[in-house]
């Protein structure tokens, strides 16, 4: 690899990396305060849940849409649209709080959902500028980005309520700002920096004169690709179902919000801050290794969340820390996993698929975890979410011989 085409590489993978940490600052700045404007307009709390169900199925949506579109005009033009749909998502949202249109803000919010999937699909893009044997550093550092989204986002949204009532607009309509400024900053710079278009980085991988690309059916039939869809969709999955229920599990045992924040703050910085080091060690060992070390921190996790007193709050600390970051390693060397052994296009379908799923799931876990703390507790959640793991781990089991080329 020339001198500069590293060059060109690494200064795209920072292009990258800047547009998640705007397109994840305006994301989460919006979700933020989701609930809050859905009970204003609505008239209750009952449809206080639909804003979070229809940003999931925005992203779901989008990354079918998204992958498609960058099958046939490449990588950075299918990224700008997601990030310029969002946009237009947050600034759907804005109007629909100051004419007071409750079914505005949820198609608003579907939206929106399609800056997160470009997020979300711009680790695979920096995967595909580098060989194998680097993309799961590559991923790592693209999906850091999103830390600065998380710490950022939610602390603008106030500033931005304020702005918006000294200029005679509602407070919550200042808060959808956020992502009308971040994500649009995303759209711009996806579209201008993000040249050459990674695709065309990609390395050249000799394929048979007689190739054709594999139907979807059977590219998730094969073993490995198996192995590894379920290991992200559990992950995700196990990590929703305890986060979700956290912050209502502890001020219903008396912690305050200040002990809530700073237990999901810890969550947040597990899920994101570490993923360099995630990239790092699975590039080192092997994304199988990673994925089982991953599903083990997880599994451990939840346990802990589980057993852990209602007034322990180090306790929780530590469990949501290491909830997080068992996601990340999951994520990160999953991720990188579906870039080995297929060709672009096939990458670019199967990813797409993938994502909608892991968005999908997300969603299902989200309300179920309500339900199985009504009907049980969330001790039983906890233990319900360690349960879960068995599913990747028996699908990687049952691909062995396959994942063992891949170690």
């Amino acid at each position: 690899m020339s001198s500069a085409a590293t060059l060109t590489r690494r200064r795209l993978q920072y292009s990258l990396v800047a547009g998640v940490g705007l397109g994840s600052t305006g994301y989460i700045g919006a979700i933020t305060v989701a609930t809050i404007v859905a009970k204003e307009l609505s008239g209750g709390s009952a449809l206080a849940g639909l804003p979070g169900a229809a940003i999931v199925l925005g992203s779901a949506t989008a990354s079918q849409l998204l992958s498609r579109l960058m099958l046939r005009v490449g990588r950075r033009n299918g990224l700008a649209a997601g990030y310029a749909i969002g946009t237009f998502g947050a600034l759907g949202a804005a109007c629909a709080v100051i004419l007071g249109s409750f079914p505005l803000f949820l198609v608003a919010t579907v939206a929106m959902g399609f800056a997160n999937s470009s997020n979300q699909l711009s680790r695979y893009t920096a995967a595909d500028m580098y060989e194998e044997s680097k993309r799961a550093t590559a991923i790592g550092l693209v999906v850091w980005g999103s830390t600065f989204g998380a710490v950022v986002g939610p602390n603008l949204v106030t500033a931005a309520g304020e702005i918006a009532m000294n200029l005679g607009l509602p407070h919550l309509a200042g808060a959808y700002g956020v992502p009308l400024l971040f994500v649009g900053a995303a759209t711009i710079l996806t579209l201008v920096t993000l040249r050459p278009d990674p695709a065309t980085l990609s390395p050249v991988v000799a394929l048979p004169a007689n190739h054709r690309p594999a139907a979807l059916r059977a590219i998730l039939a094969r073993p490995r690709v198996f192995a590894a869809v379920v290991a992200l969709v559990i992950g995700q999955v196990v990590m929703v179902l305890v986060m979700t229920m956290t912050p209502l599990h502890m001020t219903e045992h008396g912690h305050d919000l200040a002990a809530v924040g700073l237990v999901i703050s810890g969550h947040t910085f597990g899920m994101f801050a570490l993923s360099p080091l995630s990239g790092r060690l699975a590039g080192r060992f092997g994304t199988p290794r990673v994925i089982a070390a991953g599903l083990a921190v997880s599994a451990f996790a939840s346990t802990l969340a589980a057993i852990a007193p209602p007034d322990g709050g180090t306790l929780l600390f530590v469990a949501l820390f290491l909830l997080g970051w068992g996601w990340n390693l999951g994520f990160v060397a999953g991720s990188a996993l579906l870039t080995e052994g297929l060709s672009g296009d096939e990458r670019a379908r199967l990813q797409g698929a993938t994502d909608a799923m892991i968005w999908s799931s997300a969603a299902g876990a989200a309300l179920g975890s309500g339900i199985v703390v009504a009907v049980a507790s969330y001790t039983a959640l906890g233990l319900l979410g360690a349960m879960l793991i068995a599913l990747p781990i028996a699908a990687m089991f049952r691909g062995r011989r396959e994942l063992r080329s891949a170690v």
